[in-house]
C-alpha cells in the first residue's frame, strides 16, 4: 500500500477519534515527509537529533513551516540545547535531572518547552516508575520555562492484548491521580504505536505515534 492509502486507512480504523497521529519519521527520507503531508498529516516525529536537525532543514523551504516536529527518542543531556526550542513537544523526559537540564535550556533561550513525562511499565526502558513520577511530581512541575503537557508511555514489544491494556490503563489512571491530587490539567496521552495503536486509543491515548503502519 503507498503512504496515503495508508493514512486514508488509519484515518477510516480512528472513526473521526480527535487523536492526534504523530508520524515517525525516523530513517524516512524528506520526500517521503512531503507525501505524509499532502496526505494529510502535520505531525511528525524524530527521535535522533543529528538525524532531525538536517531533516528540518532541508524541508524549511517547502513544507517546514506548516509542519509541528515531535522529539520522541532518548535525549542525552549533552544534546538537551540541540532539542530545545526545535521542537513543538519533547514526548521523553524519562528523569528529573533530564528535566532540569531542559528547564536550564529554556531559560537561556527565553523560551517554554512543551513536555511529556515518560513512565515506564517495563525495566528494560527508560523513564519514572508510577510511583517515583508521583513523589516527584510537585518538584518537577514547579521547574520554570518547562510546560507539562502530559505523559508518554511504550507497551511492552510483544504481541500481548492484555499486557497492552495493563500498560494504557495503568498511565490513564496514573494522570487521573496527577490531575485530582494536584489540581492541573495534563490533556496528553502519548501512547501506542503501529502494533498497537488501537489498543492505545480504546485506553484514552489522545497522541499516538506510527511509523511502520504509515511508511511501510
Amino acid at each position: 500500500m503507498s503512504i496515503n492509502e495508508n493514512i486514508a486507512k488509519i484515518k477510516k480504523e480512528l472513526n473521526n477519534n480527535s487523536v492526534l497521529v504523530v508520524a515517525v519519521s525516523k530513517n524516512i527520507e524528506p520526500s517521503k515527509i512531503k507525501e505524509a503531508y499532502e496526505a494529510g498529516l502535520s505531525d511528525f516525529g524524530e527521535s535522533k537529533i543529528q538525524e532531525a536537525l538536517p531533516k528540518m532543514k532541508a524541508l524549511s523551504d517547502t513544507i517546514g513551516k506548516y509542519i509541528n516536529w515531535h522529539f520522541i527518542g532518548h535525549i542525552q543531556t549533552n544534546k538537551v540545547k540541540n532539542v530545545v526550542g526545535n521542537f513543538s513537544l519533547i514526548h521523553s523526559v524519562d528523569s528529573g535531572h533530564l528535566l532540569q537540564a531542559i528547564s536550564k535550556s529554556a531559560i537561556q533561550k527565553e523560551l517554554t518547552q512543551a513536555v511529556l513525562l515518560q513512565v515506564k511499565y517495563d525495566e528494560k526502558k527508560f523513564g519514572f516508575t508510577a510511583n517515583e513520577l508521583y513523589n516527584e511530581f510537585e518538584s518537577l512541575n514547579s521547574l520554570p520555562n518547562v510546560s507539562i503537557k502530559g505523559l508518554m508511555t511504550m507497551a511492552p514489544l510483544v504481541k500481548n492484548t492484555n499486557l497492552w491494556l495493563d500498560c494504557f490503563n495503568n498511565l490513564k489512571v496514573l494522570k487521573d491521580r496527577l490531575v485530582n491530587n494536584y489540581n492541573i490539567n495534563l490533556k496528553e496521552l502519548s501512547m501506542g504505536m503501529s502494533q498497537d495503536y488501537l489498543v492505545a486509543v480504546s485506553c484514552g491515548a489522545t497522541i499516538i505515534r506510527l511509523g511502520s503502519a504509515i511508511f511501510n
